[in-house]
This record gives C-alpha cells, structure tokens and sequence, in this order.
C-alpha cells in the first residue's frame, strides 16, 4: 500500500531540514526524487545521501518564485524520470519583525518563498499531471500558524493560511482529474525559518501549548508524506490537512 515503486517525485525545497527528511522518505518508499533548491550545494548533498543509501535521486536548481525555472526543472526531471506523480511544496522562510516594523519589501520576498512558489509549482506541475492522465498527488507543507496565527510572525502566518486556501481550492479544481491536492500542518520542528523566533521565553511558550511537551524530529514527517503520496493509501483524500504537531492542533481549537 505504501509502495511507490515506479513513481517520480519531485520535492521543492528538498534540500532544506523538513524538505530533506520528506524527500529521503519518498526515495525509501522506491520513488525516483528529484531534489530542487536554489542552493545547489545543499541540494547534491541530500541527492548523494539518497543515492548512497540505495535510493535513486537527481538535485536540480531553481528558484521555486519563478515560473520559468520551475519550468526548466519539468523538462529536466520529465528526461530523466518520464512522468511526475508526487509534488512536494516544503520551500519556505521566516521573520519575527513586529507588525509596525514591517516593510513591504521583507512581506514580498516572504510571500513570495511561502505562497507565490506554491501557486507556480502548482500551475507547472499540476498541468503535467493532468496532461499524463494517470492521477498524482500534491502536497504543500503550511503550519501551525496558518490558523490560528501566532504572535510575532505575521506574514509567515498570513502566507500559511493562504497555502492552506490555496489547497482546498486546487483539490476541488484537480479533483476529475485524479490529481489529489493536500497539506500537511507540522508543528514545531527545528528547522532554519524558526531558529530566529526560538528565545528561551519562546520555546518555553511554544512547550506549554504542545501536549507532547517537546519539538518534532523531521523524521516524523516521513510517515505523512509518504501515505499522502501514495495513490493506494489516500486514494479519497484531497483538500485535507494532516497534522504532525505534537498535539498542537487539540490545545488551540
């Protein structure tokens, strides 16, 4: 049920903390990945680690805010894997500047890396998919802070709750289609876009509304990625969101 043997999947932002961890359990599972990040860098070194490990990966740069990189990358990966069935949206970025601090400059570039990537990698893969005729499955990665926002990071918020618009949207738009389109909402987890936020006050904050009184291990991420991408195990699933928060979710409601 959980076999993605003979698959392709391209993860956007594999080459981050969260992005890696989801890009490896894919390859695990059998699929073929395609790790994307503009830091190409980091992006061959997840593909290396995959390809080590028995799996099969390719690291491709692009940066995820512009259509025509992201349509170069459908070229690259159609070459090498002939199809795309999983799309993987983990890019993404964060800041804590106060409200009245805010400049427009700092809501572009975060709206652009959290929601316009998502829009485009949307359009580019998700008309692949549809043209293929054989169903896929895309899933963007939101946050706890899509709803109900949390203090000190407004614009992430904001572009997290339009991820979340966005896939209940596109579920119903794909849907005829066999394209599945869901989120996953993590909790709070170590990556790069919340290291500036984490005070001591903060994390002490954050401990006091998550039952399981401590943060995700990126690993933990596997399992979801995995069953959403999987068109046997989640085959009626689309326009849902999947939490892995440690229980926030049950202390905000």
């Amino acid at each position: 049920m959980f076999n993605l043997t003979e698959t392709v999947s391209v993860v956007i932002g594999g080459n981050g903390v969260l992005g890696s961890a989801m890009a490896s359990a894919l390859a695990e599972a059998g699929s073929k990945v395609a790790i994307v990040g503009r830091d190409m860098e980091k992006a061959k070194l997840v593909c290396d680690q995959i390809n080590s490990s028995g799996g099969t990966a390719i690291s491709l740069q692009a940066d995820a805010t512009k259509k025509d990189e992201l349509e170069a990358v459908l070229n690259d990966v159609l070459q090498w894997g002939g199809r795309i069935d999983t799309l993987v949206n983990a890019s993404g970025t964060n800041s804590p500047t106060p409200f009245f601090d805010l400049e427009m400059d700092e809501w572009d570039r975060i709206m652009d890396v959290n929601l316009k990537s998502v829009v485009l990698a949307c359009q580019v893969f998700g008309k692949q998919m549809i043209e293929q005729g054989s169903g896929g499955s895309i899933i963007n990665i939101s946050s706890v802070s899509s709803a109900p926002p949390l203090s000190r990071v407004f614009t992430y918020s904001a572009s997290k709750a339009g991820v979340n618009s966005i896939t209940q949207f596109l579920a119903r738009e794909f849907a005829p289609d066999r394209v599945r389109v869901n989120a996953i909402i993590p909790g709070f987890f170590p990556a790069e876009q919340n290291k500036k936020i984490l005070s001591p006050e903060r994390v002490e904050s954050i401990m006091q509304h998550t039952p399981m009184n401590r943060f995700g291990n990126p690993d933990e991420l596997k399992g979801a990625v995995v069953y959403l991408a999987s068109s046997k195990a989640s085959s009626f699933v689309t326009g849902s969101f999947l939490r892995v928060d440690g229980g926030f979710g049950a202390m905000t409601i």
